[in-house]
């Protein structure tokens, strides 16, 4: 027997959503006054949702756990496989002692964290969020900037805060085709929509970042910097995304604005270092200088790990992935058990696509990388043993977290709150951020939450006379603020940074930004829908009637053998270069013996 969704229990939608909101305010609560630890903050929340579900929702006890379950499931893998996979790479490369090189090439480049963070956190972290997403750009480049000699809360906190920018087209622009799955229009006119909203936000969160750390009269020393950098960045991805599609803004935006920066770098740099405060000023022994071989060697996981995502995410290479290692199975007791109001069963289908997913990709690029630093496979069995020791916290944290948002999707208690929104009538284009937000906050995922709204943003822009595209690409939009307080990425982030425990500070440090930035998008989204209709594209809906896809595995093998090919070619290079410069070494000890 089915039990069916209720979204109205108190049959008033606004004390039935004040109701709802009890798990989120309680988050808010435990994080910013109390102070709790990410993971019991996690839990009790979990706690609390699933006592709202079944004694407000009358929702089954059975299905209540089960649900939980389900996204704990979720959250283990594939969340938990691409940060336990992230930070073993990282640890790789520290422990092999390769980061040391690494920090002496970016300090040659520049010494002053202002710029480090716009290169690692803002660009790099973009490229990473165009091929990865789901948790791998926070994990690595939060783990980088800690290495750099970064303050662990400072480094954890940019990276989430620059994490936004690129959110709506991450992992090949995945938000994007789910939106326009869900709501019928096609993704280039959302592309568009959403390329005409975030470069105002990519163009200005450099000149933030900045503020953020140093202050305005620190951020004013290093404008043109800061305008290479956000300029570069934002006309890329307006281009990208108005003239080619939702895949790649965030690849060319990620590596135009790095190239752009180092380049300006060359010609320019900043009248005083600028670093923490009472962090001791820099100091780089002139009389060391590595060889580009050594240079190379040091980046190989970091250039192996770029190449893997991005064939992981080329659709080829997927698809066979998939068809040659993929588990699929309906949840028990759970799948088509839950109906919604209009009667649709909800299928719960977990897939274990193991060889698809990044987290292997990742996991695959740090095997690789063991023996092109110079370790032994025993010593990175031992780094692997010690990354799970140093992540069982942030795993539980994930998972309870993934079984909270599963919970309060299939109770209908996310529902309840975006049906009191959708309330608001003219005003609603002005809120309609606010549901993405809302969605990532919970889920963790753009794409999830773009899965969870985008209907209801089409439906109800329709009913008010104003054009879904605006509102369906404004959940896009706005979800991309909510990923840096979302406690998905909370956990993520304090687990790469060595906050573990500090759950609750990260918090702290990015909520009043995510507000911030949330009610710039509402107002923008607000003149879009009456204002400036100019800049909405025009489109026709899709036709709703099925297509047959059919997969050419053929392609998918060329693929992967160009891309053993080239991780052929890339460890051949760093090994012979590698050997060349142990015969420079001992020649340079000889000389000193003399």
């Amino acid at each position: 027997m089915n039990w069916t969704q209720v979204i109205n229990p108190f049959n008033n939608i606004f004390l039935s959503a004040l109701v709802a909101v009890l798990p989120i305010i309680f988050i808010f609560w435990a994080l910013i006054i109390k102070k709790m630890k990410g993971y019991q903050a996690s839990f009790i929340s979990t706690v609390l949702a699933l006592l709202i579900a079944v004694i407000v929702y009358g929702m089954p006890v059975k299905l209540a756990l089960l649900s939980t379950a389900n996204g704990a499931l979720y959250g283990l893998f594939p969340i938990c496989w691409i940060i336990i996979s992230a930070v073993f790479l990282f640890n790789i490369t520290v422990k092999s002692g390769q980061f040391e090189v690494i920090k002496h090439f970016m300090a040659s480049i520049t010494s002053d964290r202002r710029m480090q963070a716009l290169l690692i956190a803002f660009s790099f972290g973009s490229f990473l969020e165009g091929t990865a997403g789901f948790g791998a750009p926070v994990a690595i480049t939060a783990a980088m900037l800690v290495g750099l000699g970064f303050n662990p809360l400072y480094a954890a906190g940019i990276c989430l805060i620059a994490n936004t920018a690129p959110v709506a087209f991450g992992a090949i622009g995945i938000p994007i085709t789910v939106a326009s799955q869900v709501s019928g229009i096609p993704e280039m006119a959302i592309s568009q929509m959403v390329g005409r909203t975030l470069p105002l936000l990519s163009l200005l969160l450099p000149f933030y970042l900045i503020i953020l750390m140093s202050g305005v009269k620190k951020a004013i020393e290093v404008l043109p910097a800061i305008l290479v950098s956000g300029f570069s960045f934002a006309l890329l991805q307006w281009f990208s995304s108005n003239y080619l599609g939702p895949a790649l803004p965030d690849v060319f935006a990620g590596l135009g604005s790095i190239i752009s920066l180092i380049i300006f770098l060359k010609f320019w740099k900043p009248k005083k270092i600028w670093r923490f405060e009472n962090e001791p000023a820099p100091v780089i022994n002139t009389h060391i200088t590595y060889s580009t071989g050594q240079i190379i060697k040091a980046w190989s996981p970091f250039i192996l790990l770029t190449i893997m995502i991005i064939a992981w995410g080329l659709a080829p290479i997927k698809n066979l992935l998939n068809a040659a290692g993929q588990l699929q199975f309906p949840m028990p007791g759970l799948h088509n058990a839950i109906s919604d109001t209009k009667g649709n069963l909800l299928p719960h289908i977990f897939k274990f696509n193991y060889l698809s997913a990044s987290g292997t990709a990742i996991f695959i690029s740090a095997l690789i990388a063991i023996p092109l630093v110079g370790m032994r496979l025993s010593e990175g069995v031992k780094i692997f043993g010690a990354t799970l020791r140093q992540l069982k916290y942030p795993i539980f944290t994930v998972a309870t977290v993934l079984g909270f948002a599963y919970i309060v999707n299939d109770s209908g208690i996310t529902l309840t709150m975006a049906g009191a929104l959708a309330n608001t009538g003219s005003l609603f284009p002005f809120f309609a951020p606010v549901l993405g937000w809302l969605g990532v906050f919970i889920t963790g995922s753009d794409t999830s939450a773009n899965a969870l709204f985008g209907k209801l943003q089409y439906a109800t822009a329709t009913s008010i006379g104003v054009d879904p595209v605006v509102t369906v690409a404004a959940n896009v939009s706005g979800g991309v603020v909510g990923k840096m307080i979302s406690p998905q990425s909370i956990a993520v982030a304090a687990a790469a940074g060595g906050l573990i425990g500090k759950e609750s500070d990260l918090f702290r440090f990015t909520v009043k930004h995510s507000f911030f930035m949330l009610m710039l998008i509402c107002f923008i989204v607000l003149a879009q829908a009456y204002l400036f209709k100019w800049l909405i594209p025009a489109y026709h809906m899709l036709d709703s009637k099925a297509t047959a896809v059919v997969t050419d595995s053929s392609k998918g093998y060329l693929y992967l053998s160009l891309l053993v090919f080239v991780l052929i070619a890339l460890a051949a290079t760093v090994m012979i270069m590698g050997k060349k410069i142990v015969k420079t070494g001992n020649l340079e000890k000889l000389s000193i013996t003399k």
